[in-house]
């Protein structure tokens, strides 16, 4: 499990759409798909359901998505951490 594959799904479920959540992320339509795939294949879960249109997380998906949302927030700190920690040294 990547930070690159929580961002690709938390996009998905934001645009609803994995062509548009590809071009929010900057990569390829195959590629977000593709990195979803694994991600669902080691974690033994579908998170989207691919059968309705826009896609929907499933039960089990909206909880990663939750969950991801917080590991990324968690992830986006740690910049703020050290610059912080910086500002002490110098301070």
């Amino acid at each position: 499990m990547t930070l690159s594959q929580l961002d690709y799904i938390v996009a998905v479920d934001t645009h609803r759409h994995f062509a548009t959540a590809a071009d929010h992320c900057h990569v390829t339509q195959p590629t977000l798909s593709m990195q979803i795939q694994k991600l669902e294949d080691e974690l033994g879960i579908l998170i989207f359901d691919r059968s309705k249109q826009p896609v929907i997380p499933t039960e089990a998906g909206q909880a990663v998505l939750a969950q991801a949302r917080e590991v990324l927030r968690a992830a986006r700190r740690i910049p703020e951490i050290v610059n912080e920690s910086k500002n002490d040294f110098q301070g």
